[in-house]
Order: C-alpha cells, then sequence, then structure tokens
C-alpha cells in the first residue's frame, strides 16, 4: 500500500456528535493540541504521535452508506490510513473482493472511503487534499 510520507502519526477517527464540544474537550482536559478546524463538521488535534480526527454529523464521514446506515458515535470509530491514491488502492482492493460500505466520498481536507476488515470492523483509507 502507498502512503505520502511516515512521519510515525497514528491517525485514529472519532465520530462525535458536537465538534466543537469534542474540540474543547480533547484540548481543555487531555492535553491535545488542534491542527485544524472545520467546524462545525470536522477539526483534528494531536497529542504525540496521536492524531485524533473529530468527525460531526455535517462531515463527509458522517454521511449515510448507500444502504441507509448512519454513521453515529460509539459504531464508526475506525483506524484511518493515509493513502498517496485512493483511486489506486480501492481497485487494488476490490480486485481482491475486499467489501466497502461505500463509494469514495470527497470532503474539505480530502477523499475517503471505508472497508470492512474480515470480522466487519471498518478501516478508512484517506487521500489528503493535495497542497
Amino acid at each position: 500500500m502507498t502512503s505520502p510520507a511516515d512521519d510515525g502519526t497514528v491517525s485514529v477517527r472519532y465520530l462525535v456528535d458536537d465538534v466543537a464540544a469534542a474540540l474543547d474537550f480533547y484540548t481543555t482536559h487531555l492535553g491535545f493540541t488542534p491542527i485544524t478546524t472545520f467546524l462545525p463538521a470536522f477539526a483534528d488535534v494531536r497529542r504525540g504521535n496521536l492524531r485524533l480526527l473529530l468527525s460531526g454529523p455535517d462531515s463527509s464521514a458522517g454521511r449515510a452508506m448507500p444502504d441507509g446506515r448512519r454513521p453515529h458515535p460509539g459504531g464508526w470509530n475506525r483506524i484511518h490510513l493515509i493513502v498517496a491514491d485512493i483511486d489506486t488502492e480501492v481497485a487494488r482492493l476490490r480486485a481482491v473482493g475486499v467489501v466497502f460500505r461505500s463509494d469514495v466520498v470527497s470532503g474539505p481536507g480530502g477523499r475517503q472511503i471505508v472497508m470492512d476488515d474480515p470480522a466487519g470492523n471498518p478501516v478508512e483509507l484517506f487521500e489528503p487534499v493535495r497542497a
């Protein structure tokens, strides 16, 4: 799998009901530092090598799936893997039978897609917007 950089950062996406409240909680109470903020939809914070993506109902990560399921806090948290070319990765994985929950969707920071691991746990591929 391709990746634009391996700087040791681990990214985890948390779906939240209120991005501003989550941003305040993580920065005020747990020592995270804000990175970017696109209220009310999205913010991300960092603590050491952990980058926590806080995605609200209005973010691309909060959109309903084609089958009507709606991502929500507590059930859609997932590891977040950054890739250099999401279209190539999706084609490669589909060719070997990987099941995706949706098509690629775009948001303010890039493009993403969610797939299921063999147990049904979600894994997100994310291609950041190119500068």
